[in-house]
């Protein structure tokens, strides 16, 4: 095959970015080893990439869940952690949900409420929020 060009390969992938960012990926593989789908012909790695690409000798997605899984950092896993059942219990009773039923709230006249704390704090020379 003459010279690839990133038009043959445009068929195949339509993002330049992502043509680009795959065939690096391919050529990181075959530099670590795996075997090539098309013939070396004395090519270096990454142009023996493009041609796999525009032969569509290789998958692309498998090439591209590859890609994703190497730049993970973290993998998460769907088990629920103890932490988790703690703070749903936790939320449940905060929500006033128990076993026997919804948690009685006491009501409370407006006479019994002490007044603010922080009114009493204010300096008297201090300015009141609203400007006045």
């Amino acid at each position: 095959m003459a010279r690839i060009t990133v038009e043959d390969c445009i068929l195949q992938i339509p993002s330049r970015f992502e043509l680009v960012v795959l065939s690096a990926q391919r050529a990181r593989k075959i530099s670590l080893g795996e075997p090539l789908t098309v013939e070396r012909d004395n090519d270096k790695f990454p142009v023996i990439a493009l041609r796999e690409v525009a032969e569509q000798t290789i998958d692309l997605d498998e090439l591209r869940q590859s890609l994703v899984r190497g730049l993970q950092k973290h993998v998460e896993i769907d088990e629920p952690e103890e932490d988790d059942l703690t703070l749903l219990m936790a939320s449940a009773e905060w929500a006033g949900v128990t076993q026997e039923g919804p948690v009685q709230v006491p009501d409370v006249a407006a006479s019994e409420v002490e007044p603010d704390a922080e009114a009493a704090d204010e300096p008297d020379g201090a300015i009141a929020p609203d400007g006045g």
